[in-house]
């Protein structure tokens, strides 16, 4: 294995913004913010997802709201796209 080809590692800590809890790993990762935990300052990454806040982990789901996501598409697209699908379903039957 060739020397001084890979990046070096060092304790890293992931925040979820979901929840606010912290993991602290060993990583690369490059990050711009800093955290001091326990009088010791780690850089700090922040990430949408982790296991204390995915469903597959808590058990728990979130419902989305699927009929104001088609209002948005009408209100967005307006009479337009409901004419042209309309007439394009009316041709296949």
């Amino acid at each position: 294995m060739k020397a001084d080809i890979h990046p070096g590692t060092r304790p890293v800590i992931f925040q979820d913004t979901i929840t606010g809890a912290q993991f602290k790993v060993l990583s690369t990762v490059k990050c711009d913010q800093k955290v001091v935990i326990d009088g010791t300052e780690y850089p700090l990454c922040k990430v949408d997802v982790s296991s204390s806040s995915h469903p597959f982990y808590t058990g728990t789901q979130r419902i989305l709201d699927t009929a104001g996501r088609v209002e948005k598409f009408g209100n967005k697209f307006g009479a337009k796209a409901g004419s042209s699908l309309t007439s394009l379903l009316k041709k296949k039957i």
